[in-house]
């Protein structure tokens, strides 16, 4: 008995110790978010994300999982500003002017959030498993209407991620033959379109083939397995060792083959169009960053695809909620009507 009176007193006491903490994330949630931000206020009134963030509710739940950031105060705000910036390319000053947070603080946010994004990249875009490898043969050869392409592991491909180049001589590199300044992403995906690797980070006036002969994938030549190849298209060379490239043919009487090559290798395309209507702003406008970091931000736009792709599809299969506690906004927004907020230099004061 005394025994069962201390496990019902600690259990009393975790709660009691629970609801504290609760209450004082609450206090502090209520001095640093402004709800009268049009953007928060559309989020916390349960609108559609997509427009602003070009996520849904759901990927957003996954990603702040997979970010395990559900315990830190703040954690949403945090991944909103990250998102924001992401979609909409524009600098930290106007980022800092649309959440109504200092532009240091974004500056932080940006690079602290984009940094924890690029570490779990593994988690999200890695090569197919021995379970998921047959589908994906066979789902080439569905895409390509022919057997003969049930071989086919993945569609490899390079786009052109505009940024703004270093000063001197070697901001010539960076030019592309469209003459505007980029990296090269290099991208392979699989039969429905999500990204299984990527390399990125050379200057925009190197060839694809170069890029992909010093990419790990060839160097290291662990995929695809033994008997079975890679899509490439005429930009890159037919190879056999150490990463089995398959090409169009340029005789004269191949078009039947490069019409069934054509077919399957357009999902890589096809892949690359999803991630740039989504994430406008960081292919058609230069990043707002210098160029030592600017190889960190393109990894985050196939990634987050990626995640869309493979996990948002479970959580709406299983109903699953976003995992914000919308009992605690519900509070906080209680306090709307008897708070004005203003912001003054660094920091967000209540009246």
């Amino acid at each position: 008995m005394i025994f069962l009176f201390f496990i019902c007193h600690s259990l009393i006491e975790e709660e009691l110790r629970r609801r504290r903490r609760r209450r004082s994330v609450l206090f502090r949630l209520n001095e640093v978010i402004n709800l009268s931000v049009p953007v928060l206020e559309r989020f916390f009134n349960h609108e559609d994300t997509r427009p602003d963030f070009r996520l849904s509710r759901e990927s957003l739940a996954v990603l702040m999982r997979l970010l395990e950031l559900d315990r830190r105060w703040g954690a949403e705000l945090e991944v909103l500003v990250f998102l924001f910036w992401l979609a909409s390319g524009t600098s930290c000053r106007v980022v800092s002017r649309v959440f109504g947070i200092p532009r240091s603080t974004v500056h932080c946010i940006v690079h602290r959030v984009t940094g924890e994004v690029v570490a779990l990249r593994h988690k999200v875009i890695h090569l197919p498993t021995n379970d998921d490898f047959e589908a994906v043969t066979l789902g080439f050869a569905r895409l390509a209407r022919h057997r003969a392409f049930r071989r086919a592991a993945g569609a490899v491909d390079g786009c052109h991620v505009r940024i703004r180049p270093p000063s001197g001589s070697d901001g010539q590199s960076y030019r592309n033959g469209k003459l505007f300044p980029s990296i090269i992403l290099q991208a392979v995906c699989d039969h429905q379109g999500r990204f299984i690797d990527t390399y990125v980070g050379w200057p925009g006036s190197v060839h694809d083939a170069r890029v992909l002969r010093h990419s790990p994938l060839y160097q290291r030549g662990l995929y695809p397995p033994p008997g079975h190849f890679i899509l490439a298209d005429g930009g890159y060379p037919c190879l056999q060792h150490p990463l089995p490239l398959i090409t169009p043919h340029k005789s004269v009487g191949a078009q039947r083959f490069n019409f069934h090559h054509s077919k399957a290798r357009s999902i890589i395309e096809h892949a690359f169009g999803m991630m740039k209507t989504g994430f406008r702003a960081i292919f058609f406008h230069a990043l707002e960053i210098s160029s030592r970091c600017a190889w960190k931000e393109p990894r985050s736009p196939p990634q987050l695809q990626a995640q869309t792709q493979k996990e948002g599809e479970k959580e709406q299969k299983k109903g699953g909620r976003t995992n914000i506690d919308h009992d605690s906004i519900s509070l906080i927004k209680k306090f709307k009507n008897k708070v004005s907020w203003e912001l003054t230099g660094n920091m967000v004061s209540c009246k």
